[in-house]
């Protein structure tokens, strides 16, 4: 029961001055008395257990001037009654875990859906909360799959030499194709690689890979041969899918190991040609069917159908190829040699385009196209006045050049850009009946070249050996990321104009050391996308700019976590803020996140505190929360939790000055598991615990933002 100041009840209990004397062992009865000296003991004189104190306290922000906010799920404050009404009760300030980051708004083509944030702005200012914004530019929690198709090259494929007769997609028809679901697979004129037709297929729901299927008709194959089948697809978003077969030695086959591939908004080729143990994909029988098993993940997916192809690789060419060994499969470079420069390399693997081989050409000078120099004889030489084709793959480990020549009669062909992605080139000539050989002439531009699929054929065009990539230059990259995030903070902050009143415009931009991010990294999640990459240190000086420019009111921060555990990283922060504003941009404020833990170091969060006043910027606790490392924390725990809370509180208000307090957000209200199915799940972080009753750090946050222990106001009344 509680203490009451108007309604004192007769029994009570007193302090240990109070003399207790037992009358007898066997009748269990107390005679109560006092101590003379004492005098009389008021209600009010009684002590009040823990629990009855921090039941006692107040609203929160009841206790602080400034902005006091709370980090919180969406869903939850919209569907939850006890979650909502504490929030309501106790903060001023709301901020979304997810729902305005970029992957979570932003749709497949750059624009923002923002409906549902929408409908809780609506119920959160009517409960009187203002919104904080978070957050405008990061890497993480980004709709990656969009970005990247933006920068993706352009990929016109190879005609191929498929089996598969794909007239019946073509026309819309479907005639002889079965489809499982067959409203979420249709046919999309100019979605398709080159503005050709594609394969549209709709998940709503995530199932089976089978639930949403596209089925071949039989295709006549012959027995025991290996084949490889490959197309190109993109998504929407990011997703998996996967192909299987009937009538092949191994009808559910892996890529690199795993069932499903993934899929982003970049075309992407995918080819299957090996079985589970790494042999042949060959036949067991002599008609096949392939399968499209689109049903995993939910999303949007495009298959684009003049890329689909089925090759027998075991069919006898239906060309002559008048270069010997042009493609490298007979382990070694036998009929090439070295006319100038260095001799050629025969490698192997990744290094090669496909199959087991390629020629590796190493010029270790910038010169004359000539002084390297590669040479193969033809098997017979030209015909005069027949067109022949010249292709093959390549690629460099930089920018490079190279061309073609012939010898005996020499032609020459214009020099061709090499990348670091795999290009087909092709060259077309008129024979003399005088050209004895095929050179590759790569001496213009020092570099590492590879060479694959060397055909030289008479005709009209040779068997393409692969699909033509042109990469986007890096000019070309910065100006559509640009463009793209130009694109995202003006929606996102002319939409919310009016009701987001301040926006984490930048977020986490420092690495641990203190020096900014790059974005090379090699073990980046699928929803992580680094704009510094493609746009440099400047890109927060033009996302300050661009934040101002549509909302001249908002107070704009840069954000960042672990600047209370390096101190170095807090340092770089600073720097960065004023490399920033040295650039025309103005940042109003610095948030410090302290994700922390009870035992974290206390005298660093006096020195980040004391650094971060020393600003003049606003400074903001912004995802404040304290991690004890189970989910059933002792009394002991939860005490030091409480102490950790108030301890932050306590140097804030030390060394951060009056009028640079913005205000203090908590990440999360409870311990809830609903709360932590994502972020520090089977913890205990929060003020409230998982039934949503205060714990002891409610006590040690109150304190900490009133300066002094609230309780001591208290009385022993019962109420």
């Amino acid at each position: 029961m509680k203490l009451n100041r108007k309604k004192p009840i007769l029994l009570f209990f007193v302090f240990c001055s109070l003399i207790i004397s037992l009358n007898s062992c066997d009748d269990d009865k107390m005679e109560w008395g006092k101590d003379p000296s004492y005098g009389e003991v008021t209600i009010a004189e009684l002590p009040l257990a823990l629990a009855e104190k921090i039941s006692r306290y107040d609203a929160l922000n009841t206790y602080t001037d400034f902005i006091l906010g709370a980090g919180i799920d969406r869903t939850l404050y919209m569907e939850d009654e006890t979650f909502r009404n504490i929030v309501n009760e106790n903060f001023d300030d709301i901020t979304f875990g997810n729902s305005m980051k970029h992957r979570f708004i932003t749709d497949a083509n750059g624009g923002i859906t923002t409906s549902n944030v929408d409908a809780f702005i609506v119920t959160a200012k009517e409960a009187g909360l203002s919104i904080y914004g978070h957050t405008l530019v990061w890497h993480s929690n980004q709709n990656s799959s969009y970005l990247n198709g933006l920068i993706a090259p352009e990929v016109i494929p190879s005609a191929g030499e498929s089996q598969l007769d794909i007239s019946a997609l073509l026309d819309g028809s479907f005639d002889g194709w079965s489809r499982n679901n067959s409203g979420g697979i249709t046919i999309v004129e100019g979605a398709g690689l080159n503005d050709g037709s594609a394969v549209r297929f709709e998940v709503t729901t995530a199932g089976n890979e089978w639930d949403t299927q596209l089925t071949s008709p039989e295709l006549p194959v012959v027995e025991g041969h290996a084949y490889e089948v490959s197309f190109w697809i993109k998504s929407e978003d990011n997703g998996q899918a996967r192909m299987s077969f009937s009538g092949m030695n191994d009808n559910y086959p892996k890529i690199d190991e795993e069932a499903l591939f993934s899929t982003n908004a970049a075309w992407t080729q995918i080819k299957y040609n090996t079985n589970n143990s790494g042999d042949p994909l060959s036949t067991s029988a002599d008609v096949i069917k392939i399968a499209f098993d689109m049903g995993k993940i939910s999303g949007v997916y495009f298959v684009d159908i003049n890329s689909l192809s089925v090759v027998d690789l075991d069919a006898e060419p239906t060309y002559l190829n008048l270069i010997s060994n042009g493609d490298f499969e007979s382990g070694s470079l036998d009929g090439w040699s070295a006319y100038n420069g260095n001799t050629p390399v025969y490698v192997t693997g990744s290094d090669a385009y496909e199959g087991g081989g390629a020629m590796q050409v190493i010029n270790d000078a910038d010169g004359n196209e000539w002084d390297t120099q590669i040479h193969s004889d033809f098997t017979a030489n030209l015909t005069a006045d027949q067109t022949y084709t010249i292709s093959f793959m390549i690629r460099s480990e930089a920018v490079g050049s190279m061309r073609c020549s012939t010898t005996g009669n020499a032609q020459y062909q214009g020099d061709q850009a090499t990348t670091t992605t795999w290009s087909l080139v092709e060259w077309e000539i008129t024979g003399t009946g005088e050209e004895e050989g095929l050179n590759f002439d790569m001496g213009k531009i020092a570099g590492t070249y590879y060479i694959d699929n060397v055909i030289v054929t008479s005709g009209e065009a040779a068997p393409s050996s692969g699909p033509v990539i042109i990469e986007k230059t890096d000019e070309e990259k910065a100006e559509l990321i640009g463009g793209a995030m130009e694109s995202f903070i003006t929606q996102m902050v002319t939409h919310f104009k009016g009701d987001v009143h301040a926006w984490d415009v930048v977020n986490e931009a420092m690495k641990e050391g203190g020096s900014i991010r790059d974005g090379n990294v090699t073990d980046a999640a699928d929803d992580h996308f680094y704009w510094v990459k493609y746009l440099g240190k400047d890109y927060a000086v033009t996302a300050f700019k661009l934040a101002r420019q549509f909302d001249a009111d908002a107070k704009l921060f840069i954000n960042d976590y672990n600047l209370e555990y390096s101190l170095a990283k807090c340092d770089g922060l600073i720097e960065y803020v004023q490399y920033i504003e040295s650039q025309g941009a103005t940042v109003d404020g610095i948030g410090t996140q302290m994700h922390i833990s009870e035992t974290s170091d206390k005298d660093k969060i006096a020195q980040m505190f004391e650094k971060l006043g020393a600003t003049g910027k606003l400074i903001k606790i912004s995802e404040l929360d304290v991690r004890l490392g189970t989910n059933s924390p002792t009394a002991e725990q939860q005490a030091n939790q409480a102490d950790m809370y108030q301890y932050v509180l306590d140097m804030y208000m030390q060394y951060v000055p009056d009028a640079q307090r913005y205000g203090v957000t908590v990440w999360g209200l409870s311990d809830h598991e609903k709360e932590h199915e994502y972020w520090l799940p089977d913890e205990s972080p929060n003020i409230w615990d998982a039934n949503y009753e205060r714990k002891h750090a409610y006590k040690g946050f109150a304190d900490g933002l009133a300066g002094r222990d609230v309780s001591e106001d208290f009385t022993g009344e019962l109420e």
